[in-house]
């Protein structure tokens, strides 16, 4: 560059700082710029005492800094172009690019050494002689869209495409300029401060990334102490709202039928939620191709359903209030027996021995004045053994029949559920699988949730609304459903779904099929529930309903339990949990069903719903796995001691070899959550149980080393479930975040990194910390 004069008496001007761009490409220019400063001072100290000892004009030259050539950068542009301004680029020389060309970042320059132009990339500093050939080389970002090259998945100054010819002095380059060469992932500092020891100071890094946690009656930051082996993912297609709603349709159809077999052929009402049962039972021997509906079962006939029909005829056995009503009841089973009997094909003994034991019973009628309630209840039971195996052997093929029908029609609706399923897939251009999957490497691995073999096509247009404290979902298909079909959720469990989103789903970290997959999973329990579920309806007491806060509090806290074998995404307390759907469910933490679940060592809560059926193969699952695995494994199973009808698998418990407690919490005396606290008043969630609830320990002898229910741990519990604990918690909790600004959920937030150790708060001797890792978005390998 010419070196330009000027005098003495002139003013020292501060050049002009470097660019962010090339202080981006070359950091040796900003601390030049910063020595700079310091120079012009000590030359203006010296230049008076030159001046006072020779009158003479000193010239001197500027000081302009030049360009250092960075290490990554063969030639930096420091010409114009022939006739320019010095210091200007041609914009002729830019004109003569193509558009392409200038958007990858090439620019032309003039070199006055070798007096022909050259051509630059300020994004990858290379410099070529020739005209560059477009899209040569890797494109790191766009300088249009993103200049700085933040949403640039590679590093922005890492290895350019022209330095293979220098690795080896790169190689050997200072620690300090890797440092600046490097950008520093956000991923990477939350790894780094991960792997600390708890108590230490992060020296010398960025602080760790803030974790929202999400207050509320559960706790999904406790992360897993579960082992699995490594499984296969599920066949099922990724669900999809319009297969979702035409599955519930055919299945309120299926239900009003089973209503109109029972009204028709028996002449009864259907036994209570029996439909919803049937559904759980025939899940456990399902091998079809529907998720909910049973399409592959052996044998056909349910005998849940079977078992309750046949209890409910002549007519359905309540216990009475008041004496007149128990002589009414016995009155009315006498005449649905004779009419049994009467008009269906009974042979001649069962009539003669049925209408002799109905007329008996009239006679008793007439002749007995004041007699108590306790003497209409024994001639009712006397009678009823009289007649029930005449009238069973009466109407036990029609009943048969009914479930063999009901069965091959649910099997019907599951292949028109699945060609509908695949003509979407085949229209989103996702071929089925040809083939069986490969087996997995046999490998332990924290727990993850559920894995899908085929993709998900693109989610339709759902509609969301607030509504106060609610969030209204709402879908419309008017190919599948006649008006538009809405759910509601509270706002605090919406943010319970992004939480556990967050955590568990890993193709979906914009939450593009966040609303989708959630009206999925919304639309699946609102039709397993009949899709008229009220707070005043039995069955969501029956199969949804879940423990207090503060006994999963203390659960966690003396037995280290971490996993839910019975939940669902609306009322798990922890993060980690399986549930009865698995395909809808996965995205916000199931773990599939509890059944298919085989876990090599963790701590357990067992909640199963009341299905007499699912608890007996329930309690021959866990017998087989505490078999099976020598590491610690503990199960803690909650029945609720319904006497009608008794269940008969409570046996299994009692003869167990790994039974190591068992108490009784006494009915009315404790709580537990509604099965519908996703979408009802908090006033309402919680109800007294007007049974007992069993408590078991079943443990293996690494897990009773480990978990052992003391004394005071089982003490500890049976305070936990004292009525009123869970709103003194809410008040205290309230109270406490009161002061804390609670952080706005946000659907496209980014995800925080799950916590790396958890130590559990063991009060009593003997118990041991546990540790889990931070959920990996692949199984990690223990």
């Amino acid at each position: 560059m010419n070196d330009v004069g000027m005098n003495s008496k002139t003013e020292n001007i501060l050049p002009a700082a470097p660019s962010a761009w090339d202080q981006l490409t070359n950091p040796s220019l900003a601390e030049q710029h910063q020595q700079l400063p310091q120079q012009l001072q000590h030359q203006a100290q010296q230049s008076p005492q030159m001046q006072a000892s020779s009158p003479t004009t000193i010239s001197a030259p500027l000081l302009t800094p030049t360009k250092t050539t960075p290490p990554d950068v063969a030639h930096t542009p420091s010409g114009a172009a022939p006739g320019g301004v010095p210091g200007a680029v041609g914009a002729n020389f830019n004109e003569e690019l193509a558009p392409e060309l200038a958007q990858q970042g090439w620019r032309k320059f003039w070199s006055k050494r070798e007096g022909r132009p050259y051509f630059w990339n300020k994004l990858t500093g290379e410099s070529l002689w020739e005209p560059p050939v477009l899209n040569r080389g890797p494109q790191q970002f766009d300088p249009l869209t993103d200049p700085l090259g933040i949403c640039s998945s590679s590093p922005l100054n890492g290895p350019l495409p022209h330095t293979h010819n220098n690795s080896h002095n790169n190689s050997h380059a200072s620690p300090h300029n890797h440092h600046h060469t490097l950008k520093r992932r956000a991923s990477e500092d939350a790894q780094h401060s991960a792997h600390l020891p708890p108590g230490a100071v992060n020296a010398g890094g960025p602080p760790p990334m803030k974790k929202y946690v999400l207050p509320g009656p559960w706790d999904l930051e406790v992360p897993t102490n579960v082992l699995i082996y490594e499984r296969l993912p599920t066949t099922f297609p990724q669900p999809y709202p319009e297969v979702e709603a035409l599955r519930g349709s055919l299945t309120m159809r299926l239900a009003k039928t089973y209503e109109d077999l029972c009204n028709k052929r028996e002449s009864i009402a259907p036994p209570k939620d029996s439909f919803q049962r049937w559904l759980m039972e025939r899940r456990i021997i399902d091998q079809g191709i529907d998720p909910l509906l049973p399409s592959q079962c052996t044998p056909e006939i349910s005998p849940q359903m079977y078992r309750e029909i046949l209890r409910d005829i002549p007519i359905k056995i309540v216990k009475p209030k008041f004496t007149g009503d128990a002589r009414k009841q016995l009155s009315r089973y006498c005449d649905a027996a004779k009419k049994i009997v009467e008009r269906r094909g009974a042979s001649e003994e069962s009539k003669k021995i049925v209408k002799w034991n109905a007329d008996e019973a009239y006679e008793w009628l007439r002749r007995t004045v004041g007699a108590s309630y306790e003497d209409f209840q024994d001639r009712l039971t006397h009678l009823q053994r009289q007649c029930e195996p005449h009238i069973i052997a009466t109407v036990r093929v029609s009943v048969e029949q009914l479930c063999t029908k009901l069965y091959h029609l649910s099997a019907q609706h599951a292949r028109n559920i699945r060609e509908r399923h695949s003509q979407i897939l085949k229209e989103h251009g996702i071929p089925e699988l040809s083939g069986p999957l490969q087996p997995p490497m046999t490998r332990k691995v924290w727990c993850y949730p559920v894995q899908f073999a085929l993709p998900s096509p693109r989610m339709p247009q759902i509609d969301y609304s607030n509504d106060r404290d609610h969030m209204v979902i709402k879908y419309t298909n008017s190919a599948v459903m006649a008006a538009p079909d809405t759910h509601v959720v509270n706002i605090s469990h919406l943010q319970k779904l992004e939480q556990l989103y967050r955590y568990n789903c890993f193709d979906d970290k914009k939450f593009d099929f966040f609303i989708g997959r959630a009206y999925c999973m919304l639309k699946r329990y609102a039709t397993f529930l009949g899709n008229n579920a009220n707070p005043n309806q039995q069955e969501p007491e029956l199969t949804q309903s879940a423990l207090p806060a503060v006994v999963f509090e203390c659960l966690h806290h003396h037995f280290n339990v971490t996993f839910e074998c019975f939940a669902s995404p609306l009322n798990c307390y922890f993060r980690q949990y399986c549930s009865a759907f698995g395909d809808t469910d996965s995205f916000f933490g199931s773990r599939g069903s509890f059944l298919d679940f085989k876990p090599v060592s963790g701590s357990f809560q067992v909640n199963p719903p009341y299905c007499e059926e699912l608890i007996d193969a329930s309690l021959q699952h866990i017998d087989r796995l505490l078999t099976d695995s020598v590491e610690p494994l503990s199960f803690i199973v909650f029945l609720q001691e319904w006497k009608d009808p008794p269940l008969k698998c409570l046996s299994k418990i009692e003869d167990s070899p790994y039974k190591r407690k068992q108490v009784v919490v006494m009915g009315m005396e404790h709580e537990y959550r509604h099965g519908l606290q996703h979408c009802i008043p908090k006033s309402e969630v919680n109800f007294k149980s007007i049974v007992g609830t069993m408590v078991v320990w079943l443990q293996n002898a690494a897990g009773y080393a480990r978990w052992a229910p003391t004394e005071v741990r089982v003490d500890a519990l049976l305070e936990a479930f004292r009525p009123g604990r869970e709103r003194d918690r809410d008040k205290a909790t309230t109270a406490s975040t009161a002061a804390v600004p609670v952080q706005p959920s946000c659907s496209a937030s980014v995800s925080s990194p799950d916590p790396a150790a958890v130590t559990a708060g063991n009060s009593s001797a003997g118990e041991i910390a546990s540790t889990g890792p931070s959920k990996p978005s692949t199984p990690a390998i223990v």
